[in-house]
């Protein structure tokens, strides 16, 4: 003997497994079918469908058999439909705040990567020891006095060295400015 749709939906409501299964049966292919014809595409509709079905058990409790059941699917459908809409539309929104944000960090990373390539080409003009110097105290952060016990020699010739570094740069910059 077959039950009707109201009274499976009654049962589901109530936690029984088998109306449920019994109702996903009957109606799962025309869920699909309709949420295909209502997204338009298949992955879209496989999600829509299996969103439902997943909130089915907790919205059958809210059925009160006042319209038949397909028409109460139909409804339910179409909610969440419109509720996938909206957090699509939601997200889109989002993302192409981030968007913006990816692109200004992309071109902060690409000066930045501009920055470093430029200064790797200019100490790789300096003479070996004031690069040595160099890398040692703006690179490692040594200080003078560090750097000086490191190379075997005076902090004034760190010093002297780390002016010269200066000196080789700046040039380098007015040579790359014109």
């Amino acid at each position: 003997m077959m039950t009707d749709d109201e009274a499976l939906a009654r049962a589901a409501a109530g936690g029984d497994r088998d109306a449920f299964s019994a109702l996903l049966g009957r109606y799962y292919d025309r869920l699909f079918a309709f949420s295909m014809r209502l997204t338009g595409h298949r992955a879209e509709a496989e999600d829509l469908t299996q969103d439902i079905c997943l909130a089915l058990p907790a919205k059958l409790r809210g059925f009160r058999g006042e319209a038949r059941f397909t028409t109460w699917l139909y409804r339910v459908a179409v909610n969440a439909a419109h509720d996938r809409r909206r957090r699509s539309a939601s997200h889109a929104r989002a993302a192409d705040g981030w968007g913006d944000w990816e692109v200004a960090r992309r071109a902060a990373d690409s000066e930045s990567r501009a920055a470093t390539d430029w200064l790797a080409e200019a100490m790789a003009t300096l003479k070996p020891d004031l690069r040595d110097t160099a890398v040692l105290i703006l690179a490692e952060e040594l200080t003078q006095a560090e750097a000086a016990s490191v190379l075997g020699l005076s902090e004034g010739t760190v010093a002297w060295r780390m002016s010269e570094v200066k000196k080789a740069l700046r040039a380098r910059a007015a040579e790359d400015m014109e």
